[in-house]
C-alpha cells in the first residue's frame, strides 16, 4: 500500500509571528494582496493587528472582509470578483476556517477559471495549477485550514456542504500567531478547540490511519487535553493560547493527509441545514460517536487513555477504551460544548434530512466502522 503524506511548503510559529508577514511577501516576491476575513475581525481589532504590520512595511492590500461564518458559493464568487478588481497576485487569510475556506475557493478558481460555477470543486477536483498564493494566519485554534489541502463550501442551492479535497488549495505559508487569539471569546474558543479534538481523535482512527498520521494525531490530542481548559478559562494566557495553537496544526497535518469520519459526516449537514457552527457541531457529535466506533478501536481508544492520561495499569481494552470516552465526554462539559440538538432548536422532524446528507457525506466512508444511514438516525437521536 502508498500512503500520501502533502504538507505546506513554510510555517512560522509563536506569539508575535505575524511580525514575519513582511519578509515572507519579499522573500516570494508578491506586489500586492487581497486580504480574506470577516467583518468581525475587522471591528474588533484583530484584523488591524496584521494590517498595521503590512502597512508598516509598505505592502500594498485591499480587503474583501463580507466572508460568512459558514461561506457558501455566492461568497466565494464575490471574493473571485474583489481578487480580479483589485489586481491582486497573492492573498492574506485572516481568520478562522470560513476565511481560510473562502480564500482558498477564490485562490483556485482565480488560477483554475474552468471551475468559476464553484460545486464543480466538490470532491476530488481535477485542477492543474496551484491556487494563487495564499499566506494564511489563523485566528481560531481549531480548523488547522492553514496546513489542510480540505475546504468546505455551502452550495446554497441544494443546501449542502461540499468538501473539496485539493492539494493545490494548500496555502503557500502558514503563520500562527496565538496573539491573533486573545481575544476569541471563550465559546468560540471552546467549539473551535473540541474541533481540533475531533479531527485528532477522528484522524487517528479512520481507515486512512497509518504510523505517520497516528504520530502526529496522539500527540495533538495530548496537547488539546492540556491546553484547551486553559486557554477557554485563561485567554489571555500565552501557555494555553500557544499551546492550543500548535496542537490544532499537528492535527491537521495528519487527517488532512488520511481523512475522518462520520462525526464530520454528521456535522456538516448541521450547519448547512441549520447554520450550527462547525465547530459546535463536532464538539457535540465527539462521545456519542466515539461510543459508536469503540468496538473497532478498542487499541486506537487505548492509546487515547494514555495520551490523556486516564490509562491505569491492568485496564482491558473496554476499560481503557471507555475511561477514553468518558475523559473526552468530561473534556467537553468542562469547557461547556455538551450541547443537545434540542438546544438549537432542532427537532425529531428534522433528522431525516440531515441523515440523508449526512450518508452520502465525503467523510462518512472513512469511518472504521461501517456505518448505515439507520445508525446515523439513530446517533441524532442520542443527542436530540
Amino acid at each position: 500500500m502508498v500512503n500520501r503524506f502533502i504538507l505546506n511548503e513554510v510555517s512560522y510559529f509563536g506569539p508575535g509571528a505575524r511580525k514575519e508577514l513582511p519578509g515572507v511577501v519579499a522573500r516570494l516576491g508578491f506586489k500586492k494582496a487581497l486580504v480574506v476575513t470577516d467583518k468581525g475581525l475587522m471591528q474588533f481589532g484583530v484584523a488591524k493587528m496584521v494590517l498595521d504590520v503590512m502597512e508598516e512595511a509598505g505592502i500594498p492590500y485591499e480587503i474583501f472582509d463580507d466572508v460568512k461564518p459558514n461561506p457558501n458559493v455566492t461568497n466565494v464568487k464575490q471574493g473571485i470578483e474583489a481578487c480580479q478588481r483589485a489586481g491582486a497576485d497573492f492573498l492574506v487569510a485572516i481568520g478562522g476556517g470560513s476565511s481560510m475556506d473562502t480564500a482558498k475557493g477564490i485562490g483556485i478558481v482565480v488560477r483554475n477559471p474552468e471551475f468559476s460555477d464553484i460545486v464543480s470543486l466538490e470532491g476530488v477536483a481535477d485542477t492543474k495549477n496551484k491556487s494563487l498564493p495564499i499566506i494564511a494566519l489563523p485566528t481560531t485554534a481549531g480548523t488547522a485550514a492553514e496546513t489542510t489541502i480540505n475546504y468546505v463550501i455551502i452550495d446554497e442551492k441544494r443546501q449542502a456542504k461540499m468538501v473539496c479535497v485539493d492539494p493545490n488549495d494548500i496555502p503557500c505559508v502558514a503563520i500562527i500567531d496565538a496573539e491573533l487569539m486573545y481575544s476569541l471569546p471563550r465559546s468560540l474558543t471552546a467549539a473551535t478547540g473540541m474541533d481540533a479534538m475531533t479531527h485528532a481523535i477522528e484522524g487517528l482512527i479512520t481507515k486512512a490511519a497509518w504510523e505517520l498520521s497516528d504520530m502526529f494525531e496522539l500527540k495533538a490530542i495530548e496537547m488539546i487535553y492540556k491546553y484547551l481548559p486553559l486557554a477557554v478559562n485563561e485567554p489571555t494566557n500565552p501557555v494555553g493560547r500557544d499551546g492550543m495553537a500548535v496542537a490544532q496544526y499537528v492535527a491537521g497535518m495528519a487527517f488532512s493527509n488520511v481523512g475522518l469520519g462520520v462525526d464530520h459526516g454528521m456535522a456538516h449537514p448541521l450547519s448547512a441545514l441549520f447554520d450550527v457552527p462547525h465547530g459546535v457541531a463536532c464538539a457535540m457529535l465527539l462521545p456519542t460517536v466515539m461510543r459508536f466506533n469503540m468496538p473497532v478501536s478498542l487499541d486506537k481508544y487505548t492509546d487515547i487513555a494514555k495520551a490523556v492520561g486516564v490509562y491505569r495499569d491492568g485496564m482491558t481494552g473496554e476499560e481503557a477504551a471507555e475511561a477514553a470516552c468518558h475523559a473526552i465526554e468530561e473534556l467537553s462539559a468542562l469547557v461547556g460544548t455538551n450541547k443537545r440538538l434540542s438546544d438549537l432548536g432542532i427537532t425529531e422532524a428534522d433528522i431525516p434530512a440531515l441523515a440523508d446528507q449526512a450518508i452520502a457525506d465525503v467523510c462518512t466512508p472513512g469511518n472504521p466502522r461501517a456505518v448505515t444511514r439507520e445508525d446515523i438516525v439513530r446517533l441524532y437521536h442520542e443527542i436530540l
